[in-house]
């Protein structure tokens, strides 16, 4: 699937590789100040995820969401992978298990639903009347449409225990169906139940960190890419930038593809001509903003693996 997929999306990301040699042309305080952003970024996911996530310490959240960060942006269905390899991780630096994948699932979810409210703010523009691409206006309908079924649904599960028993009864049956060779699986659904409790208690004691820590993460991403656009002399509205900026956050979680490879290249940059863009600096924004948000990590993330290995074999254990 993920050949395919490439395949399909080739000829846009030849033609857009082309303006590779441009990034290097570009001034380096301007790629610089990107980075900055993005690492920024970064801090604020481990703040949510040290949130979130019970009985963690600072050091087994970073090395972990680095890790698995970079996993999903290199292996097909990254981010079931990604988040397989953070959990593990997790607890091998001490953190219980039940605790660990409740933790990442709230962070997670609440991570996801603020990038799909982001659009909202770009409601004030359309209700001035300013011309606005009707390309746009369908994603960010779509992106409007797709918050509000996942709130509704989320909502549902959040408060309703009868309802999350149903979904917990029917993942154990599925999962004790397909993996018959396995153990049963038992109890699940109240354990489910007993996890989604622990975690609405870590987030509402501390939810107003956990909100802007969840907004900063998108926002100081989406100013790096703003800076992307200053760096090659585009000046398009910030809340047309915005749109193409959530729907190209929609398009990386597509799995067949590692991190939305190619889908989320030639997404945005169609994305960003129909916010007014020119295609050929569109293009160059594209490939300076994925360089710091999508290859620059890849290898802090192999760095984290070592050191938790190294401090697996050094001292029996994970501080």
């Amino acid at each position: 699937m993920t050949a395919v997929s490439l395949y399909l999306v080739a000829p846009s990301l030849i033609e857009l590789f082309s303006s590779a040699p441009r990034v290097a042309k570009l001034e380096p305080v301007w790629l610089v100040s990107m980075a900055a952003l993005e690492a920024a970024s970064l801090a604020t996911v481990w703040l949510l995820q040290r949130i979130c996530v019970e009985h963690v310490t600072w050091g087994a959240v970073i090395r972990s969401q680095l890790a698995g960060n970079a996993v999903a942006k290199v292996a097909p269905g990254g981010g079931a992978a990604g988040g397989a390899l953070q959990y593990r991780m997790l607890v091998e630096a001490g953190t219980p298990s039940a605790a660990a994948a409740s933790g990442l699932t709230a962070a997670n979810l609440l991570t996801f639903a603020t990038l799909l409210a982001l659009p909202v703010l770009t409601v004030p523009g359309f209700l001035a009347g300013l011309p606005v691409d009707k390309g746009l206006v369908r994603a960010a309908l779509l992106g409007a449409g797709v918050f509000v079924a996942l709130a509704g649904v989320g909502g549902i599960l959040l408060f309703s225990d009868r309802a999350l028993l149903a979904v917990g009864r029917f993942a154990q049956g599925a999962r004790n169906l397909v993996l018959r060779r396995r153990p049963r699986l038992e109890g699940f659904p109240s354990r489910l139940v007993l996890e989604r409790s622990r975690a609405l208690r870590l987030i509402g004691a501390h939810a107003r960190e956990a909100l802007i820590a969840s907004v900063l993460r998108w926002l100081l991403d989406y100013c790096a890419l703003l800076l992307a656009l200053a760096a090659v002399g585009a000046e398009p509205r910030p809340s047309l930038v915005l749109i193409a900026y959530t729907g190209a956050q929609l398009l990386a979680l597509i799995p067949v593809t590692p991190g939305g490879l190619g889908f989320v290249e030639a997404g945005l940059a169609g994305l960003l001509t129909l916010a007014g863009v020119n295609a050929a600096d569109a293009a160059l924004a594209t490939l300076a903003y994925r360089l710091v948000s999508y290859w620059l990590p890849l290898p802090a993330g192999g760095v984290a693996i070592l050191l938790q290995r190294e401090a697996i074999d050094d001292r029996g254990g994970v501080q």
